[in-house]
């Protein structure tokens, strides 16, 4: 009997592996606590992972203050459940995991591994078209009781799961920075970025940072980029933006035309989640433009829709998730070609969960906020 064969009949025995852990647990709007809960114990074709880091992400922000998308309003119902622990920017040690688990996904015990955000159920009209991402039950971790996220020391991968290696060289919260990376990068990809274009990222945090990335990788004219901290503004430059624009001292749409000779800019990702950055982007873009969102909002957005029609007959294109992006969001850490100690600014013990949540919603302090678990 191999190991771990014999880990999986008999979990935690003979591994170290404790019968309770540290656990962040959401009860609903604004009431996350951390609590001492069971080690889940893996099924068969289930994998075990000590969490090593766990990213804070604004959608995570924004389902703790209670936004419709999550909870629910008139319009629609709640999607979000409680009792669940959140977090689906993870990376962990596989510690347990049967010969099945190891054969589908290639990884062993001891491997450093991330898991997509979300489970696909791999029965829907969605998953059985190859558009998984799209998954008609939809659950990601961190927001079903069916699949607990990552703000614990342990997690368990599904046999559903989608399961990828990561390099031990890097840093565990630079690691867990592939989730975000590989949405940012999605959206470059819905852009169809050309070599002649002029593109437009509108914000500069984790997700706009990627985004520029992403976009330079593609080689276009020019990337721009847009933010009002200069602080943030200078990290884009580290990733690679041509240009880079404080809103709050000059008017990006005057810039735009300036650089296209007065037609506007060829694509624009938004990577704010502002209502503001809407209406910016459809007016900063040329005719027959590109507009990516990729953007959770926490409120209802209103613009004037003869723009994208009547006006400029715009692509108009939403973005969601990373499919088909993690090897490329892996590649990129591993090269490590961004400057990830810088985006990576704090990295905090999980009993300090709700310290790293306020760093987020002030957003002045931080780029990107990771709790350790270990």
């Amino acid at each position: 009997m191999t190991t771990t064969q014999a880990n999986t009949q008999n979990p935690g025995a003979g591994t170290g592996i404790p019968d309770t852990m540290q656990a962040v647990v959401c009860h609903g709007p604004e009431d996350y606590r951390l609590e001492e809960v069971a080690v889940p114990q893996p099924g068969a074709g289930q994998a075990l992972v000590r969490v090593e880091a766990t990213g804070i992400c604004a959608s995570d922000l924004k389902c703790y203050h209670g936004a419709a998308k999550f909870w629910g309003d008139a319009n629609r119902p709640a999607w979000a459940e409680t009792e669940v622990i959140p977090g689906h920017e993870f990376v962990g040690e596989v510690v347990q995991l049967d010969e099945e688990a190891a054969a589908r996904w290639g990884i062993g015990v001891g491997d450093r591994v991330v898991s997509e955000q979300i489970v696909p159920c791999w029965e829907c009209r969605y998953c059985l078209r190859g558009e998984y991402w799209m998954c008609a039950p939809h659950s990601l971790y961190g927001f079903k009781r069916r699949h607990p996220g990552g703000m614990a020391s342990y997690m368990l991968f599904p046999v559903e799961a989608l399961v990828h290696k990561v390099s031990k060289d890097l840093p565990a919260a630079h690691a867990a920075f592939t989730e975000p990376l590989s949405c940012a990068l999605h959206a470059v990809e819905r852009a169809s970025i050309r070599f002649e274009d002029v593109v437009f990222v509108a914000g500069c945090g984790p997700i706009g940072l990627g985004m520029i990335a992403g976009a330079v990788a593609k080689s276009p004219a020019a990337v721009v980029a847009l933010d009002m901290s200069e602080r943030k503004l200078e990290l884009a430059r580290k990733c690679g933006a041509t240009h880079t624009v404080n809103i709050a001292e000059q008017d990006p749409v005057q810039v735009a035309k300036d650089l296209t000779d007065g037609y506007g800019a060829d694509v624009y990702l938004e990577g704010t989640g502002h209502p503001s950055a809407v209406g910016q982007g459809l007016n900063l873009l040329r005719k027959l433009g590109r507009y990516v969102e990729y953007s959770v909002f926490g409120s209802d957005v209103t613009v004037d829709w003869s723009i994208i029609s009547d006006d400029k007959e715009l692509d108009v294109l939403g973005a969601h998730l990373g499919p088909h992006c993690w090897p490329a969001a892996i590649r990129m850490l591993e090269s490590k070609v961004l400057p990830m100690d810088e985006i990576c600014s704090h990295q905090l013990p999980l009993e300090r969960f709700q310290e790293g949540l306020d760093l987020v919603a002030a957003g002045t302090e931080s780029v990107k906020v990771t709790l350790l678990p270990a």
